[in-house]
């Protein structure tokens, strides 16, 4: 263990590979529903790009601009097979000498390893970062306050960040919505910070939850090269330049933007209470018979004993309404409303 886990298993956490809990599942959805949660991300890592060819090699490599990314700024970003599919979706930002790179935990070192492959001359170094940065989420309506009362500075608009004298790193993914990035060292007194600001403990699946009713998938394992970009709406969460020239598998991103093929979207579904879920489980729907329709992407419990989802699914399923999870006869699943509308 960490001085960090160390610190928050004396809070109470249950730590489990790269997730934990402080309560059981039905009260930390409802804290993630009626409050302000403050969330160790330990199922997420990080990964440093350093030195002067940083951006040149990002930008070559990724789905969104690299080289006109603002000090201040940060975005949604993937790297795709050259069929187009997501191997890794992650949450990018500039640092002073290069770029950090937040991705699911359990894909960073076969990426990072697949990723280094491309450095040849270019004048950069990718390493894992995960035990130098600790990443905290913050979600609910007194997010704000949480953030500052911990001594980070608060982003003027979403997708920005800052980075105080202490080193503490805040984004704002929403108006209710950040992610800090602290130095390993300092996570136990801004963890302690935010929860003095009245911020509830909360483990992992409380932050997916929020991240499921904002829209903002995760590749995790079981579902990479499943999906295009434009599958997990990810060009409309702003996770695609279509005008920065070529990458692995641009080609086929382009193609299915400007040619009007797609057929699937991510969608928000609802579970009812007792079926268990997990990424990667295939969906039915009457219109396909046998054959899936679409799979779910990231899974979180809800308060009432069932769950949240995102889901890609055919467009054509997911307007019938009449989706099934496992099987063509198994649990029946409803499409919810996501924060942003679906072209």
């Amino acid at each position: 263990m960490t001085a960090w886990t160390e610190h928050l298993a004396r809070l109470g956490a249950t730590l489990g590979e790269a997730s934990l809990h402080f309560s059981d599942a039905a009260s930390e959805a409802r804290a993630a529903t009626e409050s302000t949660i403050a969330v160790p991300l330990l199922h997420l890592g990080t990964i440093r790009s350093v030195g002067p060819d940083s951006a040149v090699f990002l930008h070559n490599l990724v789905s969104n601009e690299v080289k006109k990314l603002e000090a201040d700024a940060a975005a949604w970003n993937s790297f795709n097979s050259p069929k187009g599919r997501m191997i890794a979706s992650f949450l990018m930002w500039p640092e002073a000498e290069g770029h950090a790179l937040v991705l699911s935990a359990d894909i960073l070192p076969a990426f990072l390893k697949k990723f280094s492959m491309y450095v040849l001359r270019s004048k950069v170094k990718l390493s894992n970062a995960s035990a130098d940065v600790a990443l905290i989420g913050i979600a609910g309506p007194n997010a704000a306050a949480a953030v500052q009362a911990a001594g980070a500075e608060l982003p003027a608009a979403d997708m920005k960040q800052t980075l105080a004298a202490s080193g503490l790193r805040c984004i704002r993914l929403g108006a209710t919505r950040y992610v800090l990035a602290v130095p390993a060292e300092a996570a136990p007194s801004a963890y302690d910070a935010l929860l003095a600001a009245g911020a509830q403990r909360a483990g992992t699946a409380a932050w997916q939850l929020t991240m499921i009713r904002a829209g903002l998938p995760l590749i995790t394992a079981p579902t990479q090269e499943e999906f295009v970009a434009q599958m997990l709406n990810y060009e409309l969460i702003g996770g695609v330049n279509f005008h920065k020239g070529c990458y692995p598998g641009q080609e086929i991103v382009a193609r299915t933007q400007y040619l009007g093929k797609l057929k699937k979207r991510t969608y928000r579904v609802a579970l009812p209470a007792g079926v268990a879920a997990a990424a990667g489980m295939d969906l039915y729907a009457p219109d396909f018979g046998e054959q899936s329709a679409g799979k779910l992407v990231n899974v979180a419990p809800t308060a009432d004993g069932g769950a949240e989802a995102l889901a890609v699914l055919q467009s054509s399923s997911a307007e019938a309404g009449d989706i099934r999870l496992g099987a063509p006869d198994g649990p029946r699943l409803s499409v919810l409303a996501l924060p942003y509308a679906l072209s």
